[in-house]
C-alpha cells in the first residue's frame, strides 16, 4: 500500500499504521521527527511518525526563523556545537534553497556593548573557520559610517562599529513538511492528530510498539515496531514516563517570543542581531514587508500545547528595540501579530536559560526507547543521522545503509540541481503564472514558496471553480489538504501559510470561506466547524493581544 501525505486519506493510513510491522515508530512530527523519517526512510527502513498536534505544530513552528550557526554559542566556548550547527546551514540551504535564504546579519557593537571590535573581529573570524564559511559569505568588519549606511536606524550614540556576517533565514514550518514529504515520498508513513499513549513490550520488557489513539475521532489502536524513538521535544520527558526505564536527565524548558510590526512602523532594511540593556542578544529581521524581534528566553512551566505571550514579554522587546532603534518610536499599538514557542533543553544545574546547552543528546533505555533530545534546527539532519546510527546497528543483518543518504538529497521541491539555478527557476515560473488564472507577481510568491512543486498549484489555480475564494488561495488551500496533510483550519492558516504571524490580517479575510470548503471536503459536522473556528479564532487572538491584556 503506497503512503500519502492527504489530510483526506486518513483512514487508509490509520490502517497501515496498525496493521503493518514497522522497523521504526517516531513519536514527534517536528523537524527531527521528520529528519529521522527521511533518514530512515533513504536507508531502506520502514519507518512510521505519530505526532499528536499538526506537524510541527510545537517548536518546530515557532523558532526564531533562522537556520543559523549559533555565534552567540561561541561566547559560551560551545565550539563543538557551533562547529556542527555551522557546517550544517550550508547543507539545509542546498537541498531546500525555496524555505532557506541567505541573509546579512549586521552585529553593530557600542562602547560598553556586550561585543567590542576585537572580540567581534576575532569572534567571527573564529567562527567563519569553525563553520567552514564559504568565501564569499565570510565577516567583514565595518567602521561606524558603514554599520549606519548598512541600517540607520541603529544606535548613533557611542556606536564602534560592525560585523557582518551572513545567516540563513528559514519558514521552520515549511521546513519540516518539506522535509516529511520528501519522507513520504521515499516510502515513510506520518499521521497528525495521532498520540501515542503507551508503549507495547515483549517477554524481556523490551518495547516493541505503543498503544495510540486518533485524537480526530478517539479511536485507539495499537502500531508494532522494532524501534521506538521519542523525537517529542518539549513532551520528552512525558513520553519517558509512560515507561518502566527512565535515567536522571531532564528537559528544562524555555520560551521565546517574537512580536512582528509591519514595515510602515518598523522600517528595518537590514537584519541585525543586538544586545539589549541585559546584556541578552536579540534579533531584527525584515520578512515580506514585516519586521519581527525576538526572542526572550525565560524559564517556561505552564502549557507547552498553548504557550502564550503575555504583557511582560512584549514590553520586553519593546524596550530592546527603543534601546538600539531609538528612532523607532513603536508603541504597543503597533504590534500586528506575535507569537510564542518552548524550547526543549536539557537541564543543566545552575545554569541560566540563556546560557544552557543547545547540543543535542541521545538518551537509551533499558527497555530499548531510543529518545532524542535538546538540539537545534539548524542541526535537524544530524541529529537525525545519529539517532538512526544507533536504531541499524541494533538490527543487524538487515541490509539496511549503515550511513546517511541525506547529505545531499534535496526535500520536497528543492529539485533545482542547487541553490545556484532557484532564482532563474522562480523567474521561469513567474512567467508562466498567467495561464493559471493568476499574476506574474502570484506566480512568483508560489515558486519562491513551493519551489519545484509549483506546478500542482498552478493546476489547482487553474481547475478552481470557487465563487468565495480565489484561485490563488485556493491553490494553496488544496495543495495543502491533498499534498500536505492539513485537517484543520489552524494547520493551513498557522504551519502551511503563516499567515497568523505574518499576514493576520490575509487569515481574517478568507477564514470564513475556507472553513466553508474544508468542512464540504471533510463532511464536518455543525459542531466541528464551530470547534475549528473558535480554535483558529483564539490562535489569531493569542498572536494580536497579549494573553493578560484585556
Amino acid at each position: 500500500m503506497a503512503t500519502t501525505f492527504s489530510g483526506l486519506d486518513r483512514k487508509n493510513k490509520l490502517e497501515q499504521l496498525t496493521t503493518e510491522e514497522f522497523d521504526i515508530l517516531v513519536i514527534g512530527g517536528g523537524i527531527t521527527g521528520a529528519g529521522i523519517a527521511l533518514d530512515g526512510a533513504t536507508r531502506g527502513l520502514k519507518v512510521a511518525v505519530v505526532e499528536m498536534q499538526d506537524f510541527a505544530g510545537g517548536t518546530s513552528s515557532r523558532s526564531t526563523k533562522l537556520v543559523h550557526g549559533g555565534l552567540r554559542y561561541l561566547k559560551q566556548f560551545q565550539i563543538g556545537v557551533v562547529a556542527e550547527v555551522g557546517r550544517e546551514r550550508a547543507i539545509v540551504y542546498e537541498n531546500g534553497p525555496h524555505v532557506t535564504t541567505p541573509e546579512w546579519m549586521l552585529l553593530p557593537f557600542h562602547k560598553g556593548g556586550t561585543f567590542g571590535s576585537f572580540s567581534t573581529s576575532i569572534g567571527l573570524k573564529v567562527y567563519d573557520f569553525l563553520a567552514q564559511v564559504k568565501k564569499g559569505e565570510r565577516r567583514k568588519m565595518l567602521s561606524p559610517t558603514e554599520t549606519l549606511k548598512k541600517e540607520p536606524l541603529v544606535k548613533n550614540k557611542n556606536l564602534k562599529g560592525g560585523g557582518y556576517y551572513v545567516e540563513y533565514r528559514t519558514d521552520d514550518a515549511r521546513l519540516t513538511i518539506e522535509v516529511m514529504k520528501a519522507a513520504i515520498a521515499k516510502g515513510a508513513l506520518a499521521i497528525n492528530y495521532v498520540k501515542s499513549n503507551n508503549f507495547i513490550y515483549d517477554d524481556n520488557r523490551q518495547i516493541i510498539g505503543a498503544d495510540i489513539v486518533d485524537v480526530q475521532t478517539g479511536e485507539a489502536y495499537k502500531v508494532k515496531a522494532k524501534q521506538v524513538v521519542n523525537a517529542a521535544g518539549p513532551w520528552v520527558d512525558e513520553v519517558r514516563g509512560k515507561d518502566y526505564a527512565k535515567n536522571n536527565k531532564q528537559l528544562r524548558l524555555t520560551k521565546g517570543v517574537h512580536i512582528v510590526f509591519d514595515q510602515s512602523v518598523f522600517p528595518l532594511r537590514q537584519a541585525v542581531y543586538f544586545d539589549t540593556p541585559d546584556k541578552r542578544m536579540v534579533f531584527a529581521i525584515p520578512r515580506d514587508g514585516k519586521t519581527y524581534v525576538g526572542t526572550t528566553d525565560t524559564v517556561y512551566e505552564a502549557d507547552k500545547l498553548h504557550p502564550k505571550v503575555n504583557k511582560a514579554d512584549r514590553d520586553y522587546i519593546i524596550e530592546a528595540i527603543h534601546y538600539m532603534f531609538p528612532k523607532v518610536n513603536i508603541t504597543k499599538d503597533d504590534v500586528e501579530s506575535s507569537w510564542s514557542g518552548v524550547r526543549p533543553l536539557i537541564f543543566e544545574k545552575g545554569k541560566d536559560p540563556s546560557e544552557i546547552s543547545r547540543k543535542d543528546e541521545i538518551w537509551e533505555g533499558e527497555s530499548g526507547l531510543l529518545t532524542i533530545a535538546g538540539g537545534k534546527l539548524t542541526g535537524y539532519r544530524k541529529m537525525a543521522e545519529n539517532i538512526v546510527d544507533v536504531a541499524v546497528k541494533r538490527m543487524p543483518g538487515h541490509g539496511f545503509s549503515e550511513k546517511t543518504q541525506t547529505e545531499h538529497l534535496p526535500i520536497s521541491g528543492g529539485d533545482f540541481g542547487g541553490s545556484k539555478n532557484y532564482d532563474s527557476f522562480v523567474a521561469k515560473k513567474a512567467r508562466e503564472a498567467v495561464n493559471f488564472n493568476l499574476t506574474e507577481e502570484e506566480g512568483h510568491f508560489l515558486a519562491s514558496k513551493y519551489g519545484t512543486n509549483v506546478d500542482a498549484l498552478y493546476a489547482y489555480a487553474k481547475a478552481s471553480q470557487e465563487a468565495d475564494i480565489d484561485p490563488m488561495v485556493d491553490a494553496q488551500l488544496m495543495y495543502a489538504i491533498e499534498n500536505e496533510s492539513v485537517v484543520r483550519p489552524v494547520d493551513f492558516f498557522i504551519r502551511r501559510t503563516g499567515a497568523v504571524f505574518f499576514n493576520v490580517k490575509w487569515a481574517q479575510k478568507w477564514e470564513a470561506p475556507v472553513i466553508a470548503k474544508m468542512a464540504r471536503l471533510f463532511n464536518w459536522t455543525d459542531a466541528q466547524i464551530q470547534e475549528y473556528t473558535t480554535d483558529l479564532d483564539i490562535e489569531i487572538k493569542d498572536s494580536i493581544k497579549p494573553v493578560d491584556e484585556d
